[in-house]
């Protein structure tokens, strides 16, 4: 081995194990940046977490399930399966929860993809499904975008006989666009019956457009249709690791062949019923989310950057590629003040910068310092 190159692309031992084909050309995931060295107060508007933190009776569900940590969880979540069905109105039996709606992506692409299968995602779309698919031992196809949203007709463009998988985020992280329902329907009927539409609808509690369906009724009328959601965004339990899905019976069925017995613990799934369960603290959330991210919109709007419209808790910046106004020193400019936001060139994004809603005090401080950015002289 040599000692320049990273442990993800040193050869291996002839002599010892060796990866299965694929594993290789996976770009490990990076998170956004928690940390601003020098900056004497620090606001991580990197990753998309709730200012608001979690319901105060989630905590002390979690909290108190800490006198039960020598017990082994209910191996399926039940409490948790039949607290999300009476929140929406489903059947429990057709609800997989796991740790996060990562660990749920991964069982599906195990599932249902191979050798020699494609799975289409789109060109700014969620940088684990390429990673669940290569996993898989599948080759992902990346589609166009058009105006930084998902395209029907590039997708179903896009479909081969080797397609097996179509993964749609709804809204899209990090671009904040999303698919009307009348859109997500027409992609479904225009798969062959075999082809697993997989709606990833992490952020669907923030949107307020009519149109907009987060994927359940498409699931209820569908046998190749799943839905994932997580508790990590406005329920605010990212640290939890808590996520679920809604499926056909059939689908349940293989998925709960393969996974882990325990894969949601006690103090996760607690936190997560009284979560789900308190629908004020909730509603406090999205009505913060939404005043903001309309606030913020407008207010970096007029600062002469671009701002791409979103439904979600973040919205996508673009900065010129002009000496002086550039995305890096717009990124370094806002370090040294402690405003962390999330760079996204990984996402074919080079110029533009992610930024999470923050509290009030946070969000004014991002569009006065971008301010102060976009006005110094250089």
């Amino acid at each position: 081995m040599t000692s320049s190159s990273s442990s993800a692309n040193r050869p291996f031992s002839r002599s010892g194990p060796v990866p299965r084909k694929g594993i290789l050309d996976i770009a490990p995931y990076v998170g956004g940046r928690a940390q601003a060295p020098g900056a004497a107060r620090v606001f991580k508007l990197s990753a998309n977490e709730t200012p608001l933190g979690p319901s105060p009776k989630a905590k002390a569900a979690f909290l108190a399930a800490g006198e039960d940590l020598w017990i082994y969880p209910e191996g399926s979540a039940a409490p948790l399966r039949e607290a999300i069905g009476a929140r929406f109105g489903l059947m429990p039996e057709r609800i997989v929860c796991g740790a996060g709606s990562d660990e749920l992506l991964h069982l599906i692409a195990q599932c249902y993809l191979g050798d020699g299968d494609e799975a289409i995602m789109t060109e700014h779309g969620f940088l684990v499904y390429p990673i669940v698919t290569r996993a898989a031992g599948a080759t992902p196809v990346v589609v166009r975008e058009t105006n930084l949203t998902a395209d029907v007709d590039l997708v179903l463009e896009a479909v081969t006989p080797r397609t097996k998988m179509v993964f749609i985020a709804n809204p899209n992280n990090p671009t904040g666009t999303y698919l009307p329902g009348s859109e997500l329907r027409r992609l479904q009927a225009g798969l062959r019956p075999d082809i697993m539409l997989v709606v990833d609808a992490a952020y669907s509690e923030y949107v307020s457009r009519n149109d907009y369906e987060a994927g359940i009724e498409l699931v209820s009328q569908s046998d190749n249709v799943v839905m994932t959601r997580t508790f990590s965004k406005v329920y605010g339990l990212a640290a939890a690791r808590l996520g679920w899905l809604y499926a056909p019976e059939h689908v349940v069925s293989v998925i709960n062949r393969i996974r882990s017995p325990f894969n949601v613990s006690i103090p996760a799934m607690r936190a997560g019923v009284a979560a789900i369960e308190d629908t004020e603290h909730l509603a406090r959330s999205i009505a913060h989310n939404s005043q903001w991210l309309a606030w913020l919109s407008e207010e970096i709007g007029k600062l002469g950057l671009e701002v791409t419209p979103s439904v979600a808790n973040f919205i996508l910046i673009r900065f010129p590629d002009t000496p002086g106004r550039t995305v890096t020193e717009a990124d370094e400019f806002l370090m040294k003040r402690g405003l962390i936001l999330r760079h996204v060139k990984a996402y074919g994004l080079p110029h533009h910068l992610r930024l999470t809603v923050g509290g009030e005090e946070a969000n004014r401080l991002v569009v006065e310092a971008l301010g102060a950015f976009m006005s110094r002289e250089v």
